[in-house]
């Protein structure tokens, strides 16, 4: 009896370790080095400032892409109105992925370029559009990554990526004209006015804007807490299990008006911001935003695997 007890116990220790096995093969790996070559492949098209020849060509990429990864596309077209009245092609696309569960996470990036480099040190660039490689390419290219590997091990719930467009043509500071928050985010604000499923509801939605910084830091955006806070402290805490502590630093940070809050408000879908903010230094967002130093040498592989190996963690 002994003996058999005893070879009982070491299959249950066996199965318990097959589990554990199993389990840790359930998430796939994120490759860090494949969301970097979807930010070059962005840049190389030029700024995707709405309504020029690299907008119109980055869009049909990013429709080929997420096509290619065996996704349910729809591409939303319409026309917005921007600060200073001009009349602005948007593109919104919504790629899903097991569109039978209602189970749903929506993942969200803008994928257009801002106009201005309004914030620029150089006087005489800030006319210039930004290339926006951390502040657009990165968030886009890290989703796009998710995608592929969506489209090659299906997870159970169901998976939204939405590529939001004309998020960043809102009024420079020295605009003499209204300034609005609803100024930001025109495509964002479309999709909740229209979504691509009447009716549309997700668990919770979680925003990705400039998450490829080598320096990165991510607060808990301000109005994140303030309307879904469970959702950031699921995020934090799982990157925290995960050794990101130092990425994801479980303190309050800044308000951030973007693609989140009009989720939020017109949607009533609690969605948080992964925004990498500062605390130190002369403004609150990374050094180069909004200039034409927003560059593809300003991007981390690292950054953008541990991004994606928290997310990949909460949607396996």
């Amino acid at each position: 009896m002994l003996l058999l007890l005893g070879c009982s116990n070491a299959g249950q220790q066996s199965s318990q370790q097959s589990g554990t096995e199993q389990q840790a093969k359930v998430v796939p790996a994120f490759a860090g080095d494949s969301a970097y070559a979807a930010i070059e492949r962005q840049l190389a098209f030029g700024p995707r400032v709405p309504g020029s020849e690299a907008h119109q060509a980055c869009a049909q990429w990013l429709e080929a892409e997420l096509r290619r990864y065996g996704a349910d596309v729809r591409v939303m077209r319409s026309t917005v109105t921007a600060y200073d009245g001009t009349r602005l092609p948007c593109i919104n696309m919504i790629a899903s992925f097991n569109v039978q569960s209602s189970n749903r996470v929506l993942l969200m990036a803008h994928w257009d370029s801002r106009h201005i480099s309004d914030a620029d040190p150089d006087p005489s660039k800030r006319k210039q559009p930004v290339p926006a490689a951390n502040d657009g390419a990165s968030g886009v290219g890290v989703l796009l990554e998710i995608a592929r590997q969506a489209g090659l091990k299906s997870p159970r719930m169901g998976i939204d990526i939405f590529l939001t467009d004309v998020e960043d043509y809102g009024a420079p500071d020295d605009w003499t004209g209204s300034h609005d928050d609803k100024q930001w985010a025109l495509g964002t604000q479309q999709w909740c006015r229209q979504p691509h499923v009447a009716g549309y509801r997700a668990n919770y939605g979680i925003l990705l804007d400039m998450v490829g910084a080598p320096d990165a830091t991510f607060y808990r955006e301000y109005y994140s807490d303030q309307y879904a806070s469970d959702v950031v402290s699921m995020v934090w805490q799982t990157a925290a299990r995960m050794g990101h502590k130092q990425l994801f630093i479980d303190q309050s940070g800044a308000g951030i008006t973007d693609d989140h809050v009009f989720v939020n408000q017109l949607l009533r879908i609690p969605t948080i911001d992964i925004i990498d903010t500062r605390t130190a230094g002369p403004g609150t967002f990374y050094p180069h935003w909004h200039t034409t130093d927003d560059t593809l040498d300003k991007i981390s592989v690292s950054t953008l695997q541990s991004v994606g190996d928290v997310l990949m963690q909460l949607l396996y």
